[in-house]
């Protein structure tokens, strides 16, 4: 059956419109012509704070009240549902009246609405089911069993992430080729793909991923409904264009290029913007856009409306230094004439005394009359978050995690702090029944009932009760195995924390319980930050003496009275924040490995190090009247404190839009000169140092750094070198730590 497309059959408005062009009034010379320019390919470079919104949604209503288009002939694909209600109130403003029957909303609410018109072409019937993520993992389980994959090896999660990255590259499981294969499952993925594709057919259901493949196929194979929407849809407009995915990527492009070769199709976004690639973004769809589309015109909108000029100076010279970026300068739009502040720099001693200075300053603001809801703390990982919330609490100021939960509420941190009650006070059940099953050890309802039974019956504590069976050989199979896995991590770290410290113990507990082998072998995007979390967990037990004293402390945080305030400070990641806006951002956490990731290093390579520089600039451009950045000396991993080295990105901020302060780095302890911001922190040296005493060092040079051992130096920039290390493979390091041999 062919579908076909129908207006609908009432006007969209009795109301007139704006007169005349009286909304282009109040556009800047570059905003009007994005919104005029309304033949042919167009890419809109707007800016952070340059007024992308109102161009997008003027250039909606610009179309319809010039009549060059119906409200139905218009595709308008946004990111997020509240992006879409702000793109149709903002319309309907404009034409006076609610605008009817458009096409406007997410790239996947849209083809939910497609899909529905065409859904037998793909094997279901109109009313099929769209699976939650729950109902994903059980049906993929049930998938898997024929194959009797080890799940402790290759998790269903980690599989179905598998499966969706598949689908978001456009992927049908015959298009699978072996380059775009994986291991994963045992070199069986591909093979469960299909056959999870199929099990979704015979239940009329498609899950999140399959509303973009499943239209996007339907597209490519089928050139009569394809040649329909090319009748239908005038004009295209792609909000966050530098976001979008494969998959997301070809639908737009098949709807865009029609037959005759005409393409009315308008992309804004920033390719400075693009931090997104680990859920999928490909920043090379926005880079690539004059070639997919011939004669396409660019605009640029340079002029920012919220921040300050040395804030946009700052931000511009940063991002200056990425290769792969269309190229745009922000410069200040605003009608105040003050430069403002400068960008500040502040180093300091430790990680400790970085949350104290950060949460004294926005004490010190927040005392001066700003309002704490115009301030944000800015983390590049989650882990960073617990330091400030914490030193928050001491201080009285209020405070909300944006975009997740605190600190100690996150699931796993529960789970490690039930791991630790039931080892400090073993008749804590809760805290027993809480980690006994996680990771999976087989103790469903059935057996832990007959546990509490024995419980009751010998009126002893769950995890004794537990143990007693396992030695009466009452429990048996794998099940008894595993719990005897974890009673044996329990019993052996209360011997450890007796006589090493609950430190080492509980590094041991998250250990042999298998909890944390469980989060590394998920593979999940989640995963690398619950267990840089579990660090940052370990590392915090080392501020005090007992575990007992840590389990208190944790509970007095977490009963930190939550009383409704209409001002708080606003704590959040550097992904969480963009397209947002504060008065005051601390940016804190800029050393190597830190920000940018060593992570991210490792595995994206120079591609990945200029996600991190646009991150970094994203996390500058959110301020409106003051950006500090801190960097700190050393960082405490687990019970050892260990040296940091600034960011590179500290280097690369341009002076003129900078100032610096040193509150207790390097300088204070005689380590470098006052002056020599960027080698502060870490005790790398014995002697005192000047820039004039810098020895310099040549290729080839044999070299020793005091974590990475020796090396060969291979490059050198300015005060960089990049230097090959017999055990630790190839760093680029500050020359100021290293040393001749």
């Amino acid at each position: 059956m062919v579908t076909t497309f129908e207006p609908p059959s009432h006007p969209t408005s009795d109301a007139a419109p704006q007169s005349g062009t009286s909304y282009l009034a109040r556009l800047n010379p570059e905003q009007r012509a994005a919104i005029e320019t309304t033949d042919g390919p167009l890419l809109v470079l707007a800016g952070a704070g340059t007024g992308k919104t109102r161009v997008l949604t003027t250039r909606f209503a610009h179309i319809l009240l010039t009549e060059r288009a119906k409200p139905w002939q218009i595709l308008a694909v946004t990111f997020t549902n509240k992006a879409a209600r702000e793109m149709r109130e903002r319309v309907a403003t404009l034409l006076g009246a609610p605008a009817e029957g458009l096409w406007l909303g997410t790239f996947h609410a849209l083809c939910a609405r497609m899909l529905r018109r065409h859904a037998e072409y793909v094997g279901l019937t109109q009313s099929f089911t769209i699976l939650d993520t729950d109902d994903q993992l059980r049906l993929l389980k049930q998938v898997m069993e024929p194959w009797q994959i080890d799940t402790k090896r290759w998790p269903a999660p980690g599989l179905l992430g598998v499966i969706q990255r598949w689908k978001d590259r456009g992927l049908t499981p015959e298009r699978v080729t072996p380059s775009e294969d994986t291991d994963f499952a045992n070199h069986h993925a591909r093979a469960i793909y299909e056959a999870y594709q199929a099990r979704l057919k015979q239940l009329n259901a498609c899950d999140f991923g399959d509303l973009m493949l499943h239209v996007t196929e339907i597209l490519r194979t089928r050139p009569d409904m394809l040649a329909q929407y090319h009748r239908l849809f005038r004009y295209i407009l792609v909000d966050e264009y530098q976001d979008t995915n494969t998959v997301q990527y070809l639908w737009l492009r098949l709807l865009a290029k029609q037959a005759n070769g005409t393409a009315n199709i308008c992309c804004v976004g920033d390719d400075d913007q693009s931090i997104y690639s680990w859920r999928g973004a490909e920043v090379e769809n926005i880079l690539r856009f004059e070639k997919d589309f011939p004669g396409a015109q660019i605009v640029r909108l340079e002029r920012n409306y919220r921040s300050t000029r040395h804030i946009l100076g700052a931000a511009a010279g940063l991002i200056a230094h990425n290769g792969e970026r269309l190229g745009k300068t922000l410069r200040s739009g605003r009608d105040d004439p003050s430069d403002g502040e400068k960008v500040l720099v502040t180093s300091v001693w430790d990680s400790d005394a970085e949350a104290r200075s950060v949460c004294d300053m926005a004490e010190r603001l927040h005392h001066k009359g700003q309002s704490l809801a115009e301030m944000a703390i800015l983390v590049r990982a989650g882990f960073q978050t617990r330091a400030f919330e914490e030193r928050l609490v001491q201080t009285g100021l209020p405070y909300r995690i944006v975009g997740g939960v605190r600190f100690y509420e996150r699931a796993e941190i529960r789970d490690a702090l039930a791991y630790m009650r039931v080892v400090s006070q073993p008749a804590d059940d809760l805290a027993f029944e809480r980690i006994i099953n996680v990771p999976k050890r087989g103790v469903g309802p059935a057996s832990l009932q007959k546990l509490r039974e024995a419980t009751r019956f010998a009126a002893t504590p769950l995890s004794s009760a537990t143990e007693s069976m396992l030695n009466t050989g009452q429990l048996k199979g794998k099940m008894a195995d595993q719990l005897r896995t974890l009673i044996n991590a329990l019993n052996t770290t209360r011997d450890i924390m007796a006589r090493d410290g609950h430190v080492l113990a509980i590094e041991h507990l998250l250990e042999e319980s298998g909890y944390l082998e469980m989060w590394r072998l998920d593979r999940s995007p989640e995963a690398p930050g619950r267990l840089e979390n579990l660090k940052e967990l370990v590392r915090a037990l080392a501020d005090f003496g007992t575990l007992g004293e840590f389990l208190e402390h944790v509970s007095l945080v977490m009963e930190t009275d939550e009383k409704a305030q209409d001002a708080k400070l606003s704590i959040m990641t550097l992904h969480g924040a963009k397209g947002l806006e504060f008065d005051t951002v601390f940016l804190p956490g800029w050393e190597e490995g830190v920000f940018p990731s060593q992570r991210t290093l490792d595995e994206g390579g120079l591609k990945g190090l200029e996600e991190e520089r646009r991150l970094a600039y994203v996390g500058i451009t959110r301020a409106r009247k003051q950006a500090m950045i801190f960097h700190a000396g050393s960082r405490r991993i687990y019970a050892n404190w260990q040296p940091s080295m600034p960011s590179r990105f500290l280097e690369e901020l341009p002076d003129e839009h900078i100032s610096r302060k040193n509150e207790g780095g390097a300088a204070r302890r005689g380590l470098f000169a006052e002056e020599s911001l960027f080698d502060n922190g870490p005790v790398m040296a014995r002697r005192k140092r000047t820039p004039e005493a810098e020895p310099a060092f040549a290729l080839g040079e044999q070299v020793r750094h005091p974590r990475f051992g020796v090396g060969i130096v291979i490059a050198a920039d300015r005060n960089h070198l990049e230097i090959a290390f017999e055990n630790a493979g190839t760093k680029r390091l500050l020359s100021s730590f290293i040393e001749k041999l």
